[in-house]
């Protein structure tokens, strides 16, 4: 796991909310499905049981990796500086190759939403951007050694 974990004070809040709902509701009822399946005799075919302890082992994996999350957080302050890609800008680039911009808001592996284009620090794109300025062309060095050129058209 990381080391740091940057995330918006949002991100770190809703983390915290969802670390007290695991920890509190979720795995109580968990409990209250493993004693009600093993009320119902033998556990060796028991498939109810099986379902419950599967779920109640993934709650505790979740509960382990958020809190480490938490602990290991590393907030992003605002920052309206846009004279260089940073942790929260949003970066206009376009790719030459295919012809077209695209825009991404680079945020910390907590918060990335390839779906919406907000992209991790950590991701080939997001590694390549951070701390260029405007106009600069950077190589972003993608899985089987692949690269491709993006130009930063603009910072916000």
């Amino acid at each position: 796991m990381a080391d740091k974990f940057y995330m918006t004070d949002d991100a770190k809040k809703k983390a915290e909310e969802r670390l007290k709902y695991l920890t509190t509701v979720k795995r109580a009822e968990i409990i209250e499905r493993i004693q009600e399946a093993r009320s119902h005799g033998d556990l060796s075919e028991n498939a109810e049981y099986d379902a419950a302890r599967n779920e109640q082992a993934a709650n505790e994996g979740e509960i382990v990796e958020l809190d480490y999350q938490i602990k290991n957080a590393v907030i992003i302050e605002e920052n309206d500086d846009t004279s260089v890609v940073h942790l929260g800008s949003v970066v206009t680039v376009y790719d030459e190759d295919l012809d077209e911009e695209q825009v991404y808001t680079i945020m910390g592996s907590t918060e990335a939403d390839v779906m919406h284009n907000i992209i991790s620090n950590e991701c080939p794109v997001g590694a390549a951007l951070l701390g260029k300025k405007a106009g600069a062309v950077v190589t972003v060095k993608a899985p089987n050694n692949f690269e491709y050129k993006l130009k930063i058209l603009k910072i916000e």
